[in-house]
C-alpha cells in the first residue's frame, strides 16, 4: 500500500484544513517546495497535493508552488484542485505532473474524464469526496444526490487510473479514516482506491492495508503534527 503524503495549497502556503472549511486553515509550511523536499527525503514514492483555491475558483491558483514542487522533487506527483478541462489537463501533465485528479467535473461532465483518461491512459485519477456517502463538489461546498459508490462504478469502464475517496468528516479531524466506507467501495470496483480523510496514526495505516483491497492512503496533518513519523510509517508499509 502507497502512502502519499499531502501538500494542501491555500494562497500559496501548505496548510491543513479541519472538514474541508477554508475558514479553518492551519498554515503549516511557507516554503511548500522545502515541504515537499522534506517529504521525499523521508522516503516517499508519491506526493499527493490539493490546489485549495482551485477548487473553488474552478481554475488554477496555486500554480507557482505546485510548479516549484514538480521542479524540486523527482518522485510522482497527483493534484486535484481546479483542474475542469482538457485544457488544464494537458497544462499540467505537460509541466511534469504524473497523475490529475478530476472532482466536481466527474459529476458534472463524466464524459470529460472518459476523454481525458483515453487521451492520457494512467495519468488521470477521480477524486470523489462524500459525507455521509453523498459526493460534494466544488472545493466540497456544493452538496449532491449522487451516491459516492454509483459515481465510482459509472467509471469502471473509463480506464481511470485510481478514485481517492475522501470521507469529508474525517478529514485533518485526527481521528482516524472511515475504513469500512472505504473497504465496501474498493470491494466494489475493480479500480484501485485510494483511502483520504483522517489517516492519523500508524494504527490507522495498518488497518487499511489489512482490508487487503485498499491501495493507498493519504495523510497530511498526521504527518505535520508528528503523529505519524513518515520513514517509520513507510517501514511499516514495506513490511
Amino acid at each position: 500500500m502507497i502512502l502519499y503524503p499531502a501538500i494542501d495549497l491555500k494562497d500559496g502556503q501548505a496548510v491543513r484544513l479541519v472538514h474541508g472549511d477554508m475558514d479553518r486553515a492551519t498554515v503549516f509550511n511557507d516554503d511548500p517546495a522545502a515541504q515537499a523536499r522534506a517529504f521525499v527525503e523521508a522516503g516517499c514514492a508519491w506526493l499527493h497535493l490539493v490546489d485549495l483555491n482551485g477548487a473553488f475558483a474552478g481554475a488554477p491558483v496555486n500554480a507557482a508552488p505546485v510548479e516549484a514542487i514538480l521542479k524540486a522533487c523527482k518522485v510522482p506527483a497527483q493534484l486535484g484542485g481546479g483542474i475542469r478541462d482538457m485544457a488544464t489537463i494537458e497544462m499540467w501533465l505537460s509541466k511534469g505532473l504524473e497523475r490529475v485528479i478530476l472532482g466536481t467535473v466527474a459529476v458534472e461532465y463524466p464524459d470529460l474524464v472518459r476523454e481525458a483518461a483515453k487521451a492520457f491512459p494512467g495519468h488521470v485519477a477521480v477524486g470523489i469526496d462524500a459525507r455521509g456517502g453523498k459526493v460534494a463538489t466544488k472545493g466540497w461546498a456544493t452538496e449532491t444526490d449522487v451516491d459516492a459508490t454509483d459515481l465510482a462504478r459509472s467509471f469502471e469502464d473509463a480506464g481511470v487510473a485510481a478514485i481517492i475517496y475522501t470521507d469529508i468528516n474525517r478529514d485533518g479531524a485526527m481521528g482516524g479514516p472511515n475504513i469500512a466506507a472505504t473497504q465496501a467501495l474498493a470491494q466494489a470496483v475493480d479500480i484501485p482506491v485510494i483511502a483520504s480523510g483522517g489517516v492519523s496514526s500508524l494504527a490507522d495505516l495498518e488497518a487499511l492495508k489489512a482490508t487487503g483491497v485498499i491501495a493507498g492512503a493519504i495523510s497530511g496533518r498526521a504527518l505535520y503534527d508528528g503523529a505519524i513519523d513518515l520513514a517509520a510509517a513507510l517501514e511499516t508499509l514495506r513490511d
